[in-house]
């Protein structure tokens, strides 16, 4: 067991990449690694950011004979179970390799990482690592990015909501308190863009149900996400809540001066 911790690499990537191959040679013939898996499980688990983009079986699975009967109903061969195994990792690694980052993405996730590293930057990371791999999952991250955001700026500045509001109700009630509700200005140019932000956030809290939704009619297949639908809703949702963060922590700054 000791010389079987001294091999594991130093690099993130280079871990979860030994993770994979301990899962893949146990679902295809079985693996002697458990105590290094439970030891990377255990390291993985102990980070937000890498805990959620984890394979979900990761997450529920603490050892290897945990995982067998799942892997071994999952699919009948080896092939099969090496595709379902690759594809649960993706999401991490493209995140470990910068493979799905866009401009923007290194200033959303800065403002969010100040507000609550553990919690909203934790969603964020995991929505803009579903972007390519996931984009239906990716995009109701993003709406749960903009309803955790909207609910801690109500929490913090003790306004009301209810457990039933959905995100356009919420976003409302935040651009109150932030004083970015359109009706709160006079400037054109300014209710505009407001008005525009307000219309954004409408849109991103009905695209995912609107896209899924073949409404039962003409025999219409589901229309399916695509990964630019999704790049567009997890960026947009970025920049709101960037926008409402960095207003909150502006305004918080200036009441204590």
């Amino acid at each position: 067991m000791g010389s079987q911790m001294t091999d594991i690499p130093d690099s993130i990537i280079e871990q979860v990449t030994m993770m994979e191959g301990i899962l893949t040679a146990s679902a295809t013939g079985g693996s002697p690694d458990n105590h290094v898996y439970e030891h990377l499980r255990r390291e993985f688990m102990a980070d937000p950011v890498i805990r959620d983009l984890l394979p979900k079986f990761v997450r529920t699975y603490r050892n290897l004979d945990a995982f067998w009967p799942f892997i071994k109903h999952e699919a009948g061969s080896y092939a099969e179970r090496r595709q379902i195994i690759s594809a649960a990792f993706t999401p991490l690694v493209d995140h470990l390799e910068g493979r799905n980052s866009a401009p923007g993405d290194q200033v959303a996730s800065d403002a969010l990482e100040t507000f609550d590293a553990d919690g909203v930057h934790a969603i964020w990371v995991k929505a803009i690592a579903r972007r390519n791999s996931d984009p239906e999952g990716a995009i109701t991250v993003a709406r749960t990015l903009l309803e955790t955001v909207t609910k801690r700026i109500l929490d913090e500045t003790g306004a009301t909501y209810s457990d039933k509001d959905d995100l356009p109700k919420l976003y409302a009630g935040a651009a109150k308190v932030l004083n970015l509700a359109p009706n709160q200005h006079t400037e054109e140019p300014i209710k505009a863009i407001l008005g525009g932000a307000m219309n954004l956030v409408n849109g991103i809290g009905t695209l995912r149900n609107r896209l899924s939704d073949s409404h039962g009619r003409g025999g219409k297949l589901p229309v399916k996400p695509s990964p630019p639908h999704a790049s567009l809703a997890v960026n947009t949702a970025g920049s709101i809540a960037t926008f409402l963060v960095e207003t909150y922590q502006a305004q918080k700054a200036d009441a204590h001066r």
